[in-house]
């Protein structure tokens, strides 16, 4: 049995790490990630969970890991950026406001998935404009969704949060502990 990680992101990898748990490969999947016209942010991120940890090749036995963050403000999605404009957007648009982050994960063993989405409320400190450029130039918005990471320079940005720090950054490690638990992975301590 080995544990797959549908990811290609570094902090996922990182928060899996203070669980003491390393995956034995990383295999991200190629899938569209596009929303589907109308598509709501939570539901959205629940499709995008499962159809990566169904999209990783692995053996029956193997447990593949696979999660998606989306920054949803009201019914809009905020993916990753594509550009500095499109992150000054983002950040223009949840400036002094709340806003919901969902990270939902997927596990897979064999033909079965477990499934599970936490949200969280994360409020934005009203930016000026010079708060907007900082951050950008320190290019910590690229490959985030929203365009932020909390667990970087944003973190200045965000005075108040409800719900699970880790699930922001990306990886909600209460409910991915559980997850991999009842797929048969031993969570605390492997011989």
């Amino acid at each position: 049995m080995k544990l797959i990680l549908g990811s290609g992101s570094p902090r996922r990898r990182e928060l899996l790490s203070q669980l003491g748990i390393v995956a034995d490969d990383i295999r991200p999947p190629d899938i569209d990630e596009t929303p589907v016209r109308g598509e709501l942010p939570r539901p959205y991120c629940q499709r995008m969970a499962r159809e990566k940890a169904v999209a990783v090749v692995a053996d029956e036995d193997d447990i593949v890991l696979s999660a998606d963050t989306t920054v949803a403000l009201g019914r809009r999605i905020l993916g990753k950026p594509e550009d500095e404009g499109e992150a000054a957007a983002f950040l223009r648009a949840m400036s002094g406001r709340r806003h919901q982050v969902v990270t939902a994960l997927a596990v897979r063993r064999g033909p079965r998935v477990w499934a599970r989405d936490v949200v969280t409320k994360v409020k934005m400190k009203p930016l000026s404009d010079d708060e907007i450029r900082g951050y950008l130039a320190t290019g910590d918005w690229q490959g985030k969704a929203g365009g932020y990471g909390i667990q970087g320079p944003a973190g200045a940005l965000v005075p108040w949060i409800s719900g699970s720090f880790t699930a922001v950054v990306g990886l909600p490690l209460a409910e991915t502990a559980q997850l991999l638990a009842a797929a048969g992975w031993p969570v605390w301590g492997r011989a």
